[in-house]
């Protein structure tokens, strides 16, 4: 009974802990989000050019995901593979939870109320 709830309790901390480890860092994102302001704004809510996507409210995993992509070539886009490519996986979740807990201003400009 006892072997039983540790590996219940087991099973259940290991997966909230891999889970915490694989969070950024909203903080350390906006540092490190400077060089894509120029692109995607300050707050990732864009710069008014419609070729460059507004990342700000996405989901973190989302955004990790696409600079991961970029970084491997998977996705292809010639200047963010340049920027991707000089991040590690902590600047990407880092990046990722930053412009994630941005407010979007998608739906303003959409019209949308």
């Amino acid at each position: 009974m006892i072997f039983r709830a540790a590996l219940l309790a087991t099973t259940l901390i290991l997966p909230l802990s891999a889970l915490a480890a694989n969070t950024g860092d909203v903080d350390a994102g906006k540092a490190k989000s400077v060089i894509c302001q120029a692109c995607h704004g300050a707050d990732g809510n864009g710069i008014g050019d419609p070729q460059y996507p507004l990342l700000a409210g996405q989901f973190p995993d989302y955004l990790a995901k696409a600079l991961r992509d970029y970084k491997s070539g998977e996705r292809d886009n010639a200047i963010m593979k340049g920027f991707a490519s000089t991040l590690s996986d902590q600047d990407m979740l880092d990046l990722a939870a930053y412009f994630a807990a941005q407010p979007t201003k998608l739906r303003d400009l959409q019209g949308i109320h």
